[in-house]
Order: C-alpha cells, then structure tokens, then sequence
C-alpha cells in the first residue's frame, strides 16, 4: 500500500492506494451492496442502507473496538458504476458532508488497484479520516483473500 499526505491550500489530504486481489466488480459490489459492505467496515450487521446513485442516501452503524456504536450517515455524490464513489458523511456542524473520493481502476481480470482520498479541514481530522480509511483497506483486503481461497 502507498499513501501520501499533503496540505494543499484549502485544507489537509490524504491518499491511499492498493492493489486487491479481486476483480473490479467484485470490489464494487463490496462497497455498494449492504450485506457485503457489513462485513468489513466494522458495520453494526441490518444497520447498512445505500440507495447508491447520485444524491442518494446512505446509513450505517458502526461498532467501535471499545464497543461504541456510531450511528453514520450521508450521501453519493458522484457514482459512475465500478470507476468512482464520491462518499459525503453528514458531519455536526458542518454545513457540507465530509467527502472522501473511492476510485477503482481494474488491472486485470482478477487484480483492481483502489485509491481513497479526502481532504479535510485540519491536520488531526485527516490523521484520524487516513486512519480510518486504512483500518478500512485492511479489513477490505482481509474479505476478498479470504473469499479467494
């Protein structure tokens, strides 16, 4: 996995990127799909609902290790099928979601390369969202292995 962290001049960034052992619409269907979207960002399992279009809404639960349980919500704001998820995540207080940018890019019939980036509003807000992000790239990594076996 690489990863890079910048500070442009309209906030801080992050990008991560890695190449998954699956093909792309398996990754897609990970990502999009509730059940299977559950199963690895550490969501609360019947709490995953996505209406995966422009504008659509999006919720889930997630459980934290310490056994928090984090109602989230938001919106797609782009989608262009197995190529681009723009994710927005209501944040309090904010009057814009939080968006963080999914790309695939398939390399071959059993290979899709990933990339996740966010910018973010200060430098402790992006350290925690590339934290999260990777837990997430991790956990996503560990299914589609396991799948493939």
């Amino acid at each position: 996995m690489s990863t890079e962290q910048s500070t442009p001049a309209n906030g801080f960034s992050y990008h991560l990127t890695r190449t998954l052992s699956a093909p792309v619409a398996k990754v897609w269907q990970a990502w999009t799909t509730p059940e299977q979207y559950a199963r690895w960002a550490y969501a609360v399992a019947g709490s995953v609902e996505m209406d995966v279009r422009p504008g659509g809404a999006w919720k889930a639960t997630v459980a934290t290790p310490d056994g928090e349980q984090v109602p989230l919500t938001g919106s797609y704001l782009e989608v262009v099928e197995h190529r681009l998820l723009v994710v927005g995540m209501d944040v309090p207080g904010r009057s814009a979601p939080a968006a963080m940018t999914m790309e695939l890019d398939e390399q071959d019939d059993r290979h899709t390369r990933i990339g996740l980036h966010q910018t973010c509003d200060t430098a402790e807000e992006c350290a925690m969202a590339e934290q999260g992000s990777t837990m997430l790239l991790d956990s996503l990594t560990a299914l589609l292995a396991e799948e493939s076996e």
